[in-house]
């Protein structure tokens, strides 16, 4: 590096960095000896294309970057805050004096540090995050699927079963539809007529519950008791085969 003034010298040691949008982005600078009066400035690209990033005289102008160590003398590191796609490009630790027509002039600058974006990588709780959403999912999909099933098999086995008609003492004649047993085996239904004697004895009986009768044909008020009603509901034990 140049020298100016007394062994002046500038550092900025770093070649390339990345950097993901929205991060703090760091440049590092330092100074040694004693220079001749003029700012240290940061600047984004050389030549007539430059853009000022940082200067201490100015620094409001500039509300996302500060100082590492504020009003140091030797120690130019600056933070820049949330970076962003706009902010790719090389920049340069540059030292200024006063020139002969009182404009600052470049005197000596490091060798620039390339700055670049990458893409954020997953943090462990978004992979925990999608991992649990996949396994829910996985999880309803097989719900939706078994309930399919099992409301298949159910709509197999109901036709399976044969409407019969029943006809009950003085009722009329009322279609039933019964399933017992095991799921899928249709159990046969046995019309009142043919039903075992009531002497008889059966291994299994079947107790069957049906509603939606036919209204009863109109009875004699001499044989009913006070206070009751026909009634559309009725119940039905008969032996299974």
């Amino acid at each position: 590096s140049a020298q100016v003034g007394q062994n002046f010298t500038l550092q900025q040691p770093q070649d390339k960095v990345s950097v993901a949008v929205g991060e703090t982005l760091t440049l590092k600078c330092t100074t040694s000896g004693v220079g001749e009066l003029g700012p240290v400035k940061w600047l984004k690209g050389l030549g007539s294309g430059n853009k000022t990033v940082y200067e201490q005289r100015e620094k409001d102008a500039f509300p996302r970057v500060t100082r590492a160590v504020a009003e140091s003398n030797t120690d130019f590191t600056i933070h820049i805050r949330n970076f962003q796609p706009d902010d790719v490009g090389t920049y340069y630790c540059v030292k200024f004096i006063k020139g002969k027509t009182g404009e600052d002039e470049v005197s000596q600058h490091g060798s620039g540090t390339e700055v670049s974006v990458h893409e954020t990588a997953l943090v462990p709780g978004m992979v925990a995050a999608a991992v649990v959403l996949c396994f829910l999912l996985l999880l309803l999909g097989l719900f939706i699927a078994l309930c399919m099933c099992r409301r298949k098999r159910q709509g197999r086995a109901g036709s399976l079963c044969p409407a019969r008609t029943v006809a009950v003492g003085s009722f009329s004649s009322v279609p039933l539809r019964c399933c017992a047993g095991n799921p899928g085996t249709p159990s046969e239904v046995l019309d009142a007529e043919s039903s075992h004697l009531p002497g008889q004895q059966s291994s299994k009986e079947e107790n069957i519950h049906y509603a939606d009768l036919q209204p009863l044909p109109p009875a004699s008020r001499r044989g009913r008791s006070p206070g009751t009603a026909p009634t559309e509901y009725a119940s039905l034990r008969v032996a299974a085969k």
